[in-house]
């Protein structure tokens, strides 16, 4: 389990990268799609790296908050972690919430916290 967590973890921090790498362009140059998807795939490999290398299983169809769920299931501190920015946490992933730049950077804002909180902890 190992390393498929690392491997989570690994794709995580790249999409993270990608996400911040479009958000420090010019304003007139984001492609908020792009910030978007990488952002939510991000905030998704980190809780599922995090929840594989608890040797929780995943089911299918998971969505960011039944995953996000399952991590405060097994860590409280988890709820400092605040998704209530994010649109698309009820639904598996997909492009119905990435256009206004707000919700973009929020989302991005999310995936960051995860990053920060799982690296404070040592966990990646």
């Amino acid at each position: 389990m190992k390393s498929r967590s690392e491997a989570f973890f690994k794709e995580a921090s790249k999409k993270l990268n990608s996400a911040k790498e479009e958000l420090f362009k010019p304003a007139e140059d984001i492609v908020s799609y792009s910030v978007c998807k990488n952002a939510q795939f991000a905030i998704e490999n980190f809780l599922k790296g995090y929840l594989t290398k608890n040797n929780i299983e995943l089911q299918q169809n998971e969505t960011i908050v039944s995953l996000y769920d399952k991590c405060v299931s097994i860590d409280k501190n988890f709820t400092s972690i605040d998704l209530s920015a994010i649109g698309c946490k009820n639904h598996t992933i997909d492009s119905r919430y990435c256009s206004e730049i707000n919700s973009v950077s929020a989302c991005f804002d999310t995936a960051d916290s995860i990053d920060t909180y799982l690296r404070k902890n040592k966990i990646v």
